[in-house]
């Protein structure tokens, strides 16, 4: 299904608040007190308002620190080519806001977000809803209307508070565990992963793919009767060359393709994935075939994602410690034998000594760029706190990525590489000045 084949939009433009994708949003970025609240209570009032809380469709809700991403675009890989019709819920967005929900692999045309919108501010009352929540809920609008035999539903923050809990998941999914967004969820792993096993639902199948998940997940799930499957435990993989298998009980798994052959956390990402397919085989069978498909044709913008023309150039969202860990350790992999240099920047919420700090191992170049969103640091704070950190390699400071590209130009030649990363706004930026 392409743009145009989609089902289009009938509806009264006088009686929508706006008619405009870009004016909806930056009205919804104003309308509540503050960017993020967590609850329940809006988002759940107004999708009962809506008719959206008992869905006919299956449910697969994802949360996790890295990973929640891919796995779901995993998902939407094997279950299309399984002969499915998908619905897709992700965020944040590279480019387009548009990315954020598609159906069959396409992304939604304006038209049907902005009626959606309309609904929602129609439905919602004198209830506040912050910018999550209208793409929440009109993510469960157009999918309520497109007639989908499954939805993918990637949490935005947490899990337990996070406005996609307001729907009860047929299974539920949790990739690595790791500390960030910690003034939301708690300073350790372990509270971190109760708000994640938020998202479990009791007698239904939940999933945690992190090799080492903490105890509160377990507990968590046992407490409300979930079914859980942990890797070692309950389903196990390995790796060998450039296949892998995988194996739980008596369905077994060889010679699978790797899902991406440059990153190396995709394996674990998989294994969850193949898991989750597993506890819903009775309602959503899915073949061998699919899943070898599936897991070949899979890619995701943003994720070590190479570019070989010209200057080596590598694209990753990483931005919390555990991200910049998988990035260097994927770099090792793949060693070059001239310079790297580094093009980052980062939001003022993160903890960007701890990415920077990782960074360095792999860094010879530095080159900051300033993030024009109110929530963005400017490069001359990331270049402060590698001096901070005992950098003595050059560093850069840039206006936009732009500029640093631009900078690079005339410093950088085919034995070199670049590497954009600290934020999806920084690879997004990259994306649109090389026309990605």
């Amino acid at each position: 299904m392409n743009a145009e084949s989609m089902p289009q939009c009938n509806f009264n433009q006088e009686a929508m608040r706006f008619n405009k994708l870009h004016e909806w949003l930056e009205w919804q970025e104003e309308l509540h007190f503050t960017a993020i609240e967590l609850g329940l209570d809006r988002c759940t009032a107004v999708a009962e308002n809506m008719g959206l809380l008992n869905p006919d469709f299956t449910v697969i809700s994802v949360a996790g620190t890295n990973g929640k991403g891919s796995s779901v675009a995993m998902l939407d890989s094997i279950l299309s080519n399984s002969g499915y019709k998908t619905g897709c819920y992700s965020s944040p967005h590279l480019i387009r806001y548009n990315e954020r929900i598609k159906l069959n692999g396409d992304e939604v045309t304006d038209e049907m977000l902005c009626e959606s919108f309309s609904k929602i501010d129609r439905a919602r009352g004198d209830i506040s809803l912050t910018y999550f929540e209208f793409g929440t809920l009109a993510a469960l609008d157009i999918f309520h209307n497109a007639d989908i035999d499954i939805a993918l539903l990637e949490v935005g923050l947490g899990g337990r508070l996070d406005a996609v809990n307001c729907i009860d998941a047929d299974a539920a999914l949790i990739c690595s565990i790791d500390l960030d967004h910690m003034q939301w969820l708690g300073t350790n792993r372990e509270s971190i992963a109760h708000e994640k096993a938020g998202i479990f639902r009791g007698n239904k199948p939940a999933v945690c793919s992190d090799p080492h998940p903490p105890a509160t997940v377990l507990e968590y799930a046992e407490a409300i009767g979930a079914t859980l499957y942990i890797p070692g435990r309950d389903f196990n993989y390995q790796l060998s060359g450039d296949n892998w298998s995988w194996q739980w009980d008596s369905v077994v798994y060889e010679k699978l393709p790797r899902p991406d052959q440059y990153n190396s956390c995709q394996i674990q990402n998989a294994a969850g994935v193949l898991m989750v397919l597993n506890t819903l085989k009775s309602s959503l069978p899915v073949d061998d075939h699919a899943i070898e498909k599936g897991l070949k044709n899979f890619s995701l913008a943003g994720r070590f994602q190479m570019l070989s023309e010209g200057t080596q150039t590598i694209l990753d969202v990483a931005h919390n410690n555990q991200s910049a860990k998988m990035l260097v350790h994927n770099l090792k992999q793949y060693p070059n034998s001239g310079k790297t240099h580094i093009i980052i920047g980062m939001l003022k919420d993160k903890d960007r000594t701890s990415v920077l700090g990782e960074l360095i191992e792999i860094a010879d170049y530095w080159h900051t760029v300033t993030i024009s969103n109110p929530r963005g640091s400017d490069s001359e704070t990331i270049k402060n706190e590698l001096l901070e950190l005992g950098v003595n390699v050059p560093i850069s400071e840039n206006d936009t990525v732009a500029d640093a590209f631009l900078k690079l130009q005339d410093e950088t030649g085919t034995h070199d590489r670049i590497v954009v990363t600290g934020s999806f706004l920084t690879v997004g930026d990259a994306m649109k000045h090389l026309g990605v």
